[in-house]
């Protein structure tokens, strides 16, 4: 039987609750798994994952910490909270520390704003997959509202305004640099959101996870808690500039002491507290020490370099593309090379034949016929720790062996589809 990334919805013995499958990215990682013990050759492009080794530093401070099993607050440890504060105010956003929540996972913070909000919520199309999963679970479907070109990460404002004077909105979720296409809205963009935001009072929920891994260091990255402070909620974490998404720390900055406080309230029903040890680690790595900063630094170029160089196959293939501005993820569009087929059938045959796994647009919220899909090429770095330290201090990453080969494969099996699809 050929692989999937589609999985069997749970099953449950309430009517009204809606059905639930494993997250997409999630499967994605799965079908690698299962390839590679199936002993099936495999280019792993469908799981957002860093992809990179844990720096020694935050090994040792976690350790360090490893005898602390007990409970700790909800919000956070004091120490902790400070820290996040100052990682915003190093950035321009002034932080009170009491405003801070620290969760296991930004993915779960998320969940709680969202409860303790309330009501409809806006999402860009295309959008994170656990958003909308996220809205759904609350019982208040999603308004999937269109970006503006090469924009992701942030709903067009004007259609934004359109769909508050004919809905209940009470938020929009904006994430900036965008996950699934790796590209910026512009700070234009982003201040008409805010004045959308402020004239229909409506929350903003900014997950900027992937702001420090902006290609170009010199490229301003328009948060909307610098035009909105007073309704923008800003979340972020370290499993994507540190690559410890197993580790699972996230944290909210909550310009609202009400809301703060049903949100701790909500995390005291969910989770108690995150883990201390890790609560510690992440302490020491959010006042951005210098070594953490140049590990952060040299993952961003090899990011930049890798994800850059498979940009460049899917166009010499005929896909249209934005260029990724951040991050590891590349959004590429296959219309050009066929129409009549969904993205599902297109990346079943990317999975099937070449061993290619992406993930294909209608996961983030796109019609299957758009043909668009995301790529992150953050697992190519190699299959043992002493590759990903070797690829992550190489100054010309594309020339390892191993990285080129799966460019070369990748490249290959393009060539491919492209005449498999022209001929069909």
């Amino acid at each position: 039987m050929p692989d999937t990334l589609v999985l069997m919805q749970v099953p449950g013995n309430h009517d009204d609750m809606p059905d639930v499958s494993i997250s997409p990215t999630l499967a994605a990682n799965e079908a690698v798994l299962r390839r590679r013990q199936a002993g099936l050759p495999v280019l792993p492009l469908g799981f957002g994952e860093a992809g990179l080794p844990v720096h020694p530093t935050l090994t040792a401070a976690l350790s360090a910490a490893a005898g602390q099993g007990q409970y700790g607050p909800v919000a956070g440890l004091p120490a902790l909270r400070a820290a996040a504060a100052g990682y915003w105010r190093r950035r321009g956003l002034d932080t009170d520390p009491e405003l801070v929540v620290c969760g296991p996972g930004s993915k779960p913070l998320l969940y709680a704003l969202l409860l303790a909000i309330g009501g409809r919520v806006a999402l860009a199309r295309p959008s994170w997959v656990s958003y909308a999963a996220q809205a759904r679970l609350i019982g208040s479907p999603p308004v999937l509202l269109p970006t503006l070109p090469g924009q992701g990460g942030v709903p067009d404002p004007s259609l934004l305004a359109e769909a508050a004077r004919s809905s209940d909105l009470r938020a929009v979720v904006v994430t900036i640099p965008d996950n699934p296409t790796g590209t910026l809205p512009s700070s234009e963009t982003v201040q008409r959101l805010c004045g959308v935001a402020r004239e229909h009072d409506l929350l903003i929920i900014s997950d900027e996870i992937y702001r420090d891994l902006v290609h170009d260091p010199g490229l301003a990255v328009p948060s909307p808690a610098e035009y909105a402070p007073e309704r923008t909620i800003v979340t972020t974490g370290l499993s994507k500039s540190l690559a410890l998404g197993g580790w699972r720390l996230g944290v909210a900055r909550i310009p609202d002491a009400a809301l703060r406080d049903q949100v701790t309230g909500i995390g005291s029903e969910i989770w108690s507290s995150a883990p201390l040890p890790v609560q510690h680690a992440a302490a020491y790595a959010f006042t951005e020490p210098a070594e953490l900063t140049a590990h952060v630094a040299r993952s961003r170029d090899l990011h930049a370099a890798v994800v850059g160089a498979a940009a460049t196959r899917f166009s010499m293939a005929g896909a249209l593309l934005t260029p990724p501005q951040a991050a590891f993820y590349l959004y590429p569009d296959l219309s050009p090379l066929q129409a009549g087929r969904t993205d599902v059938e297109v990346a079943g045959l990317l999975l099937d034949r070449y061993g290619v796994v992406v993930l294909p647009g209608s996961a983030f919220g796109e019609p299957a016929e758009a043909m668009r899909f995301r790529v992150a090429t953050s697992l190519l770095y190699g299959d043992s720790e002493a590759m990903r330290w070797a690829t992550l201090s190489s100054p010309d990453p594309l020339a390892l062996p191993w990285i080129a080969k799966t460019l070369n494969l990748l490249s290959e099996a393009l060539e491919d589809l492209r005449t498999r699809l022209s001929a069909a």
